[in-house]
C-alpha cells in the first residue's frame, strides 16, 4: 500500500491487494474506495475480491469505477457522499491514485474556502501532477 494523503479524511493510492487490507486497517483507515474498473485487472484484484478482504477486517467498502468517460458530476458527487459518510479516513485507490485523486479535485472547487491553488498544491505534494486539469477547475470555479 502507498496511501498519499489528501486531507485527514482522504488519502489515495495505487491498486491495493488482499495483503494490504490488514496494513490499511492497521493505518486506520475506516472506508476503502475502490475507484478502478475490474476491466483493467485480473480477478485477484477486482473490487469483489478486495471487497470482502475489506469488509472481513471490519472495513467500509464502496465502489465507484471511474475513467475519463464516467467522471461526471454525478460520480464527483458520489465519491463526496462516500468520504462523507465515512465514520474516520477514507483509502481511495485506482491504478496510480491519479483518478481517486483528479474526482477528489473537481469535488473541491464547490468549496468557497478552498482555490484552484489550494487544489493544485495538495494534489502536487501527494505526488500528482494535475496541472492539465487546472483549466476544468478554473472553469469550474467560475
Amino acid at each position: 500500500m502507498d496511501a498519499r494523503t489528501l486531507t485527514p479524511r482522504y488519502s489515495v493510492s495505487p491498486q491495493i491487494s488482499v495483503e494490504d487490507i490488514p496494513a490499511i486497517k492497521a493505518a486506520g483507515f475506516t472506508t476503502v474506495i475502490c475507484n478502478r474498473p475490474d476491466a483493467e485487472v485480473p480477478p485477484s484484484h477486482q473490487a469483489e475480491t478486495i471487497r470482502a478482504a475489506a469488509e472481513t477486517a471490519g472495513l467500509k467498502f464502496q465502489v465507484l469505477p471511474l475513467t475519463h468517460q464516467t467522471m461526471t458530476p454525478e460520480n464527483v458527487e458520489k465519491q463526496g457522499t462516500f468520504i462523507e459518510a465515512s465514520d474516520g479516513p477514507v483509502l481511495a485507490y485506482c491504478a496510480s491514485g491519479t483518478r481517486c485523486s483528479v474526482v477528489w479535485a473537481l469535488g473541491q472547487v464547490s468549496n468557497p474556502d478552498v482555490s484552484v491553488d489550494d487544489i493544485m498544491t495538495t494534489t502536487q505534494q501527494a505526488g500528482y501532477d494535475l496541472s492539465g486539469l487546472r483549466p476544468t477547475l478554473q472553469s469550474l470555479k467560475g
